[in-house]
């Protein structure tokens, strides 16, 4: 076998000095190339079919993340750099090129089978239950990035054949270089550990930051920026960083504390407000809701008012009970025994300075739901109710006077006689 290859190279040389090393050449791509297929076939097929016969799913993730494959693709490069050297007639300096190309890729695949197992850990690690509460895709990411680095650094090595030492020691020369350069990634780097650390953001969570027009779920959480999905459906990718410089409003406590806060108010018609009189507080003491507030409140100013020293004899000495005090009384007992309203937390309804524009009767409670449609119907119920009920208790809500009201207005005047007609032009005055 030997003296017939020998044979073959002596009348390959005959015919031309260059047919030997071509022919070699050609032969190891081919051998490379079918090693290269049966890897393919042999080690992934198997490596698919063990996957599928364990219950684990760790090795299902890591066939789906190509971590075989890439490691398979280190074979055609190792037969390669073996037999290189066995090429007739091959100058030393080829055979140098071709191992060091093949040595170079084989750093470069092992650079990626690393890499694709950092995602599938990452893929593995979100599985779990409370992953979104800790998530680890920035640390996941900064670990690529080194990775990556080191990688070109082997792979430049390998290359120009010097050790990868020689090479980070030039990287110091170009240290601020790199800083500027890695600005960004550096910031975000430091932004992710304080995020996860101080436990600022989750995926899930509810933020708003109108700075960059975000307001809605946070959908991923990366080294470089944060994703959120708007409530239109729109998506704003926001640099991790910004979340340390820039101030934002997290909703995770509400959405935690199983309530939702009502915090809105009516104007109250000042002009509107009175004294109740005896047959209004015995119709108000039928109320459901009012009773027990109208029996205490009528012993409380029975006692006060008997002990005042000054005559009693004129209403106007005396304490009595209001109609907008006795609305702020029904409002809170009905909120109080309101089956959507959160009864372990704040409720107050109160009245805030007066204004231009009435008295303002502010609600303030929590709803049981914090679900974002019960929780609009339940307030616009809320307020429905309490709009229709205060004509009961004599009061008028503000609101400020429409073309409807000042022609509803001059037609009463008329018909009572207090507008009269200027002959000299065609507006109409007040008496």
């Amino acid at each position: 076998m030997m003296e017939w290859l020998n044979t073959a190279r002596e009348a390959m040389n005959d015919v031309h000095p260059w047919l030997t090393p071509i022919t070699g050449l050609l032969l190891l791509v081919l051998f490379a190339w079918l090693v290269d297929i049966v890897a393919k076939r042999r080690l992934i097929v198997l490596a698919h079919a063990l996957a599928k016969k364990t219950k684990a799913t760790w090795d299902d993730v890591i066939v789906q993340h190509h971590v075989i494959e890439r490691i398979t693709r280190v074979i055609p490069a190792a037969a390669v750099y073996f037999v290189a050297p066995l090429i007739p007639d091959l100058a030393d300096s080829a055979v140098e090129v071709l191992q060091n190309v093949a040595m170079a890729w084989v750093a470069l695949m092992i650079v990626m089978a690393i890499s694709a197992l950092l995602s599938a850990v990452n893929s593995l690690y979100e599985r779990r239950e409370g992953a979104h509460l800790k998530p680890i895709k920035g640390y996941i990411q900064v670990a690529k990035l080194v990775v990556w680095l080191l990688g070109v650094i082997l792979v430049v090595s390998a290359l120009i054949d010097k050790s990868p030492l020689i090479l980070l020691s030039g990287v110091g020369a170009l240290t601020a270089v790199l800083l500027l350069v890695f600005k960004d990634t550096i910031l975000s780097l430091v932004a992710s550990v304080q995020l996860s650390s101080l436990d600022m953001v989750r995926v899930g969570d509810w933020i708003e930051m109108p700075k960059y027009n975000a307001d809605g779920d946070v959908i991923d959480v990366a080294l470089h920026t944060i994703r959120v999905q708007n409530w239109d459906k729109t998506i704003t990718t926001i640099p991790t960083h910004k979340f340390i410089s820039d101030s934002f409003k997290n909703w995770r406590g509400m959405s935690e504390s199983g309530g939702r806060r009502i915090k809105r108010g009516l104007m109250i018609d000042m002009t509107s407000v009175r004294f109740l009189n005896a047959d209004e507080v015995r119709r108000f003491s039928r109320f459901a809701l009012l009773k027990d507030y109208i029996d205490e409140k009528l012993q409380e100013l029975e006692a006060y008012n008997q002990n005042l020293d000054r005559p009693t004899d004129e209403l106007v000495n005396l304490r009595r009970m209001t109609n907008l005090g006795t609305l702020r009384a029904y409002i809170f007992n009905y909120l109080k025994n309101h089956p959507d309203i959160h009864k372990n937390m704040t409720l107050l309804v109160r009245q805030l300075q007066p204004q231009p524009e009435g008295i303002p009767i502010e609600i303030y409670c929590f709803t049981e739901t914090i679900d974002w449609a019960d929780y609009e119907r339940i307030q616009s119920d809320l307020f429905d109710h309490i709009l229709a009920i205060m004509s009961e208790f004599g009061l008028r809500a503000y609101q400020r006077p429409s073309g409807s009201d000042l022609t509803a207005f001059m037609a009463t005047a008329t018909a009572e006689g207090k507008v009269q007609s200027d002959p000299n032009s065609d507006s109409e005055t007040l008496k």
